[in-house]
């Protein structure tokens, strides 16, 4: 039997908000597995850091024009990211806690951060059920608060098949604003 393998078609909470990271800017794609965000923020003119465990995985985006890749265990190894700064950073259907931490610093003065996973409710209808990878009622804007600016935030279940309950967020640090045309 045959893995199959999810779609390349970037989330629609990405391409919305995309448009405020600055023009040519950095970004860092974290956890990005076969990189569909990588491949499309690329397309738009950004070079892109796209870490993954998933060595397999990123070999996918060896071709790829604009993406320079990381082997990392972002949940049991070194953080790799010590000193670097970034335009944007997006993360999608990835939750380690200890992380988020360590993300917020990584954006630079007017810097995107871009965040979409799942939380509590979605047990119920899909994986993740483990709590230790579900965002708890207000979790993200709880991590920002105070540190970065909220543009956008959503929280509940989608009208998908099978169901999702998801969390998102669009915060900017604190710089040049940058909004969409």
């Amino acid at each position: 039997m045959t893995a199959v393998k999810p779609p390349l078609t970037p989330s629609p909470w990405v391409t919305r908000f995309a448009a405020l990271i600055p023009a040519g800017g950095e970004v860092l794609d974290l956890a990005c597995g076969l990189g569909r965000h990588s491949r499309w923020l690329a397309e738009r003119g950004h070079p892109v850091e796209a870490v993954d465990q998933d060595a397999e995985a990123l070999a996918s985006l060896a071709e790829v024009p604009g993406v320079h890749t990381r082997v990392a265990d972002l949940e049991g190894g070194p953080w790799p990211y010590g000193g670097r700064a970034f335009a944007g950073i997006v993360v999608t259907n990835f939750l380690w806690r200890p992380l988020l931490p360590f993300l917020l610093p990584l954006l630079e003065p007017g810097g995107v951060l871009i965040y979409e996973t799942f939380m509590v409710g979605n047990e119920a209808f899909r994986q993740p059920t483990n709590p230790a990878y579900l965002l708890r009622p207000g979790e993200l804007l709880e991590v920002v608060r105070g540190r970065l600016g909220v543009i956008a935030f959503e929280q509940g279940q989608l009208a998908l098949e099978p169901p999702a309950v998801v969390q998102r967020l669009c915060a900017q640090r604190a710089g040049t604003l940058h909004l969409p045309d």
